[in-house]
Formats: structure tokens, C-alpha cells, sequence
């Protein structure tokens, strides 16, 4: 299980070179909203995704929603670190315009 933002920003900026950004395990996040009288509620697929923003919307507690996506999708748009709001990547066609670490900022990492 992959840490979403964290192995986005190392594929993107960092060439790809994953540091602690996976995990072999993750929480059960319905039963841990739960353990706290929260709502927790999980979509696996596209198809319950509509379901559960319609029961976050419908009850009158906090809500905890575990929304499933494959592993190695990115979340658009991002701003990569250093550049302006203008630069930002706004889907996989621009991913290539990301700037990456430069030789120089290579040896801080």
C-alpha cells in the first residue's frame, strides 16, 4: 500500500526513487472512525462512490471515508515544490513538465 501524496511526489520530482512511502499494512479506517462514534465508510470502486458521498452527506456526525484508488494513481492538479501556481501540473499529459531535484539539490537528498 502506497503512500498516496508521498509516492506521487517521489515519482514525479524524484525520479522515481521511493523512500518510506509504502507499507505492507493500513489501518482499517471504517473500524478506526468507529472505535472513535464516528461513521466510517469505504467505497472499493467508481460505482459506490456517489453511495458514499450521499451517506456523508446524510448523516449529522463526523465521517471518516475510506475511498480506494489504485495504488500508483495520481492526484491532479499539484504544485511541485518550488514552482508557482501557474506551473502547476494539471494531469498525466503534463507530468513530464514536473522539475525534478537538479544535479546540484541531488546532493542535499
Amino acid at each position: 500500500q502506497y503512500m498516496g501524496m508521498v509516492r506521487q511526489w517521489q515519482e514525479l520530482l524524484h525520479g522515481s526513487r521511493y523512500s518510506e512511502s509504502y507499507s505492507e499494512a493500513l489501518p482499517d479506517f471504517v473500524k478506526l472512525a468507529e472505535s472513535f462514534h464516528a461513521v466510517g465508510l469505504r467505497a472499493n470502486n467508481v460505482g459506490e462512490l456517489d453511495g458514499v458521498i450521499q451517506e456523508m452527506l446524510a448523516v449529522n456526525r463526523p465521517v471518516i471515508a475510506d475511498i480506494c484508488v489504485d495504488q500508483k494513481e495520481n492526484c491532479f492538479p499539484m504544485i511541485p515544490s518550488g514552482a508557482a501556481h501557474n506551473e502547476m501540473i494539471l494531469g498525466p499529459e503534463h507530468e513530464g513538465q514536473a522539475r525534478g531535484i537538479t544535479d546540484e539539490g541531488l546532493v542535499l537528498v
